[in-house]
C-alpha cells in the first residue's frame, strides 16, 4: 500500500525521495525555485509547495512565502503527470496546466524536473 496522492505523508515521500535521487541533485545544481501547485481535486482544492534551493527539495501542503509561479491543474491532469504518463510542457501548451508568475523561471528548472519520474519511480501512489 502507498501513500495518499497529495498528501502530507506523499509529500514527505517524494521528498525523500528526490533528495536521495543523484540525478536530480545534480540537474538542480544551485537553482533555487519556490513552486505553488493548485489542484482542483474532486474533494476541493489542494495546495502544495515546491522549494528547491542548494540541490535539496523540500515540499509541503499549503502555501510558500513569495512563490516564482504557481501552477494549477485539474486533479487528472496532476495524476497522468505524476504517473509521467503527460509531460509538463504537454499540459501547459494543451491548455491543460495554468501557470502564473515566472514561467523563464520554470523553463529554467527543465533539467531538474526532467528527473523527477525516475527519481519518484519507487514512491508507492494511491491515487
Amino acid at each position: 500500500m502507498g501513500v495518499k496522492f497529495l498528501s502530507e505523508e506523499w509529500t514527505q515521500a517524494v521528498q525523500e525521495a528526490l533528495n536521495a535521487n543523484e540525478a536530480f541533485q545534480r540537474a538542480a545544481g544551485s537553482q533555487t525555485a519556490k513552486i505553488v501547485q493548485v489542484v482542483n481535486a474532486p474533494d476541493g482544492e489542494v495546495r502544495y509547495w515546491f522549494k528547491l534551493e542548494g540541490g535539496k527539495a523540500e515540499l509541503g501542503l499549503g502555501e510558500v512565502e513569495g512563490p516564482d509561479a504557481t501552477i494549477t491543474q485539474d486533479y487528472d491532469t496532476a495524476v497522468a503527470l505524476s504517473k509521467n504518463e503527460l509531460t509538463g510542457t504537454a499540459a501547459y501548451m494543451s491548455g491543460k496546466l495554468k501557470v502564473s508568475g515566472d514561467l523563464m523561471k520554470l523553463m529554467q528548472l527543465q533539467g531538474a524536473l526532467g528527473q523527477l519520474p525516475q527519481a519518484l519511480k519507487d514512491v508507492e501512489v494511491d491515487f
